[in-house]
C-alpha cells in the first residue's frame, strides 16, 4: 500500500512537488514540524537509554531514508545530522560529540566515538559542468561506514566514500580521504596510517 503511495507520487510531477512543500520549504531543506512532531517518532528508529540534545541541535532527518539509532547512543548538543540524501545509521554505544555534522549516507557502527566538531559526509555536490553552480548540479553520493570501536578525534573531516576500519584511531584534525584498514592509527591531511595494531606482539607498531 505505501509502496503503491510512493510510486504515484514519484510518477506525478505535481503531486511530487506539493507532497514536497507539505514536508520541507523549498528555499528552507529541513522538514517542518509536524513532520518532526507527527510523522518521523513512528518512521525512526531509537533504541533504549539513547539520548539526543534536540533543543540545540539540528536533527533534519526527513521520513524518505533511514535516521537509526542503536542502544545507549548519545548525540550531543550543537550536532547537525541531515538523511536527506542517504540514510544514517549509529550503532549501539555510539557517542556523536559536540558541534559534529553526519550528512548521509553514513554508518557508524557500535561503539564509535566522535569528538568535537567532526565532519562526515556521504556525498559531494558535482562541479563537472564548469558553467553552472555546483548547488544545482547532482550529487555524487558515496556511503561513509565507520567500523567498530573507532574513534575520531575532534574538527576531523570524513569525505564521501570512505571506509574507516574497526578498532581505529583518527587524529584530530586529520581529513580521511581515503580507506583506512583495521587496528590502524592516522593522522594529517590528508590522513596517513602511522601505526598498526600487530594482534600477536600486542602492541601498535611504527610504519
Amino acid at each position: 500500500m505505501i509502496e503503491t503511495l510512493k510510486r504515484n507520487i514519484k510518477q506525478n510531477n505535481t503531486l511530487l512537488k506539493f507532497s514536497s512543500w507539505l514536508i520541507s520549504p523549498k528555499d528552507n531543506p529541513k522538514p517542518r514540524l509536524w513532520v518532526k512532531l507527527f510523522f518521523n517518532p513512528f518512521v525512526h528508529k531509537k533504541g533504549k537509554g539513547s539520548i539526543i540534545r534536540w533543543r540545540r541541535s539540528r536533527i533534519d532527518v526527513f521520513p524518505w531514508k533511514r535516521f537509526e539509532i542503536g542502544k545507549k547512543c548519545t548525540i550531543e548538543d550543537f550536532t547537525t545530522i541531515n538523511n536527506g540524501a542517504g540514510d544514517v545509521i549509529l550503532g549501539d554505544k555510539v557517542r556523536i560529540g559536540i558541534g559534529s555534522v553526519v550528512i548521509g549516507p553514513v554508518t557508524i557502527k557500535d561503539g564509535c566515538g566522535l569528538g568535537q566538531h567532526v565532519f562526515i559526509s556521504g556525498f559531494n555536490h558535482c562541479y563537472q559542468d564548469g558553467t553552472k553552480n555546483s548547488s544545482i548540479q547532482p550529487l555524487d553520493k558515496r556511503e561513509v561506514i565507520i567500523d567498530e570501536d573507532t574513534h575520531i578525534g575532534a574538527n576531523a573531516v570524513v569525505v564521501a566514500g570512505v571506509h574507516i576500519g574497526k578498532r581505529c584511531q583518527i587524529g584530530a584534525g586529520s581529513v580521511v580521504t581515503k580507506d583506512i584498514p583495521d587496528y590502524s592509527i592516522a593522522v594529517g591531511n590528508p590522513a596517513k596510517v602511522i601505526k598498526r595494531y600487530d594482534l600477536e606482539q600486542k602492541q601498535w607498531i611504527k610504519i
